[in-house]
């Protein structure tokens, strides 16, 4: 039988663990997720016993990345197969707190109540409601450039809340490593520019985007999907395949490529959010191909927000 992690709840538990196992001179590696695990996590996770001796798998739904217009009371959840999951793959401990944030004196923080607006009215989940999730924490970290192409135009709270979520879990955890999937390429990128701009002391490593058989990049939000939604889905892929192909075969220019990636997904039933190519690791959105970049999708189907990317190296 496959030994089960620890589980840790309380942050102050959490960073004495972690300070125990680095003073006995181990190596340390955080992989913060979500929960409702599936092959990409355990593939970073992987990447995580790879480079280090000891592996921490954080379980947190962040109510600071959510707006109260999203799916934060929907977003799957199970814990039980998680920590299953976890002891499978030999992880060392499950950091697992029920509120990560300091909410005031009730510890509760505010109810979802409307939000929405640009990036100065917005609010998230967090704060929205009575105030009391306002009240008891009001510190967040921008990556100011960065968070706002691509997924930030119509999520102006979302990068906010996974910046200073990631930060609050570098200072809980305090590891040497850290493992993100380049499925969300935008947050690694983000990471990325936080960890060089706050000098913190944690290695960022990002991890090859798992996808299943027939190519859907893997997401805990597919299991929304209908049978046709999903099959429907699989455009997206396929039209980075398309794109690949075309630049590799002959000069396009980004608009062409562009519209090749929304003709292919919107004739299957898609509904685009965007489509950008840009430069790897600035994200700037670039007009001619002359270096590497990456292809950005943001998709609909049915009421599932589905994203996905394809680097080009050139």
């Amino acid at each position: 039988m496959a030994k089960q992690p620890e589980v840790i709840r309380d942050k102050a538990c959490m960073r004495s663990w972690s300070r125990l196992h680095r003073w006995k001179g181990k190596i340390l590696a955080l992989v913060p997720t979500m929960g409702f695990l599936h092959q990409g996590h355990l593939s970073l996770i992987r990447e995580a016993k790879a480079q280090a001796d000891v592996v921490v798998v954080s379980i947190y739904v962040n109510p600071g990345q959510f707006a109260p217009s999203e799916d934060l009371s929907t977003y799957p959840s199970d814990l039980h197969g998680d920590l299953q999951k976890l002891a499978d793959a030999e992880v060392d401990a499950a950091f697992c707190p029920s509120n990560i944030y300091d909410c005031g004196s009730d510890g509760v923080p505010g109810e979802v109540g409307s939000g929405g607006g640009d990036e100065s009215t917005a609010v998230s989940c967090l704060e929205a409601g009575d105030g009391r999730g306002r009240e008891g924490h009001e510190t967040w970290i921008r990556v100011e450039r960065l968070e706002k192409g691509l997924c930030g135009r119509s999520r102006p709270v979302f990068f906010r809340g996974v910046a200073t979520v990631v930060a609050k879990l570098f200072n809980i955890v305090e590891p040497d490593v850290a493992v993100f999937g380049k499925k969300d390429y935008q947050q690694w990128r983000i990471i990325c520019r936080m960890v060089h701009d706050l000098d913190f002391a944690v290695r960022v490593i990002g991890s090859e985007i798992v996808r299943e058989a027939d190519g859907l990049a893997m997401s805990s939000r597919n299991v929304h999907l209908s049978p046709e939604e999903r099959e429907k889905a699989l455009s997206i892929n396929r039209s980075l395949l398309q794109a690949k192909f075309s630049l590799q075969k002959e000069k396009y220019s980004c608009q062409d490529l562009k519209n090749l990636v929304v003709q292919t997904i919107t004739q299957a039933g898609g509904r685009i959010d965007y489509v950008e190519i840009a430069e790897q690791e600035t994200l700037i959105p670039v007009k001619e191909i002359s270096s590497s970049v990456v292809v950005c999708v943001a998709a609909w189907f049915g009421n599932v927000r589905l994203i996905d990317n394809m680097e080009i190296n050139i």
